[in-house]
């Protein structure tokens, strides 16, 4: 009996340990390719599942309850051979504390996504060297993932995992490929990560710590209290539109939480929503129709 608990220690050890920190399911969307053979699309498939959920991307022990949900969709436009195009759509959540409920943290689109890829071609990371393209936007949107989480736990939690995203960006930059460069454009990845450490926008990192643990995360025990550490954040989030009023990551908050933001504010209890409507309107107009469900 002894032997047998001994045995079961050790397995649950071993669990803890070796548990990785994400747990994504991956879609890859051919449709737009003609042709009947698929099988590489599957391949493919199953190569980015293994790789990004058994990669150990930090040295933190996640148990296999705290593992990151989150969602991989790639748009194939293109195919030639070894050359893939298209775009990657990333969507991460984390659960809110004494709730079922799983609120969206990170959502962004990348159009900027070429690849070369042969069917069966092992995919390694190595943080020294650009191995592919694949393997780089991969590993940097894990790290981004990461880093997004961790910011919704502690204040500036994220970033060692921005840190590690952005030196994946430095390492790509001579590859060729768009997304990496700061002339590549505004919606980029190198804007995205440039943004996220520049103290410029510290207010954003500060919007999503307070919105989700001093918000979210106390709504099942005060629920006034939780919607004014909401509108605390949008206040933050105001701030940062005062200084770059076309921001980048402006547009990525609002792309994650404006449909819960109007669902917060829509329920009980009584909350004088004048302000934040104000700050709402000011920080993404394009949402307006929505801030007007707001009562």
């Amino acid at each position: 009996m002894r032997k047998i608990l001994q045995i079961i220690l050790i397995f649950f050890t071993i669990v803890q340990v070796n548990s990785q920190e994400l747990k994504c399911s991956i879609t890859i969307n051919s449709d737009k390719i003609p042709g009947s053979n698929k099988q590489i699309y599957t391949t493919l498939k199953n190569s980015l599942n293994e790789f990004i959920n058994q990669t150990r991307w930090t040295n933190f022990n996640y148990k296999p309850q705290e593992r990151i949900d989150c969602n991989l969709t790639i748009i194939i436009l293109e195919h030639k051979g070894t050359e893939f195009k298209g775009n990657i759509q990333i969507q991460s959540s984390r659960p809110i504390y004494n709730s079922s409920y799983l609120t969206p943290v990170f959502n962004f689109k990348d159009n900027d996504f070429s690849f070369q890829y042969a069917e069966y071609e092992p995919l390694q990371f190595n943080e020294n060297t650009f191995e592919s393209n694949l393997v780089s936007v991969i590993s940097f949107y894990a790290y981004t993932i990461l880093g997004f989480d961790a910011d919704t736990f502690l204040l500036n939690g994220g970033t060692p995992h921005f840190t590690k995203a952005q030196n994946v960006l430095v390492q790509a930059q001579q590859s060729g490929y768009a997304g990496w460069n700061q002339n590549d454009g505004s919606g980029t990845r190198f804007t995205l990560i440039d943004n996220i450490l520049s103290p410029t926008y510290s207010l954003f990192r500060k919007a999503l710590y307070t919105y989700h643990l001093k918000g979210l995360d106390i709504m099942s025990d005060n629920k006034q209290k939780a919607k004014e550490k909401i509108a605390e954040s949008m206040a933050d989030l105001k701030s940062v539109f005062n200084i770059r009023p076309n921001a980048f990551l402006l547009r990525v908050f609002m792309d994650s939480k404006a449909a819960e933001i109007v669902s917060i504010f829509s329920d009980g209890p009584i909350y004088d929503t004048k302000k934040l409507k104000d700050d709402l309107l000011k920080i993404s107009p394009i949402n307006a129709g929505k801030w007007n469900e707001i009562e």
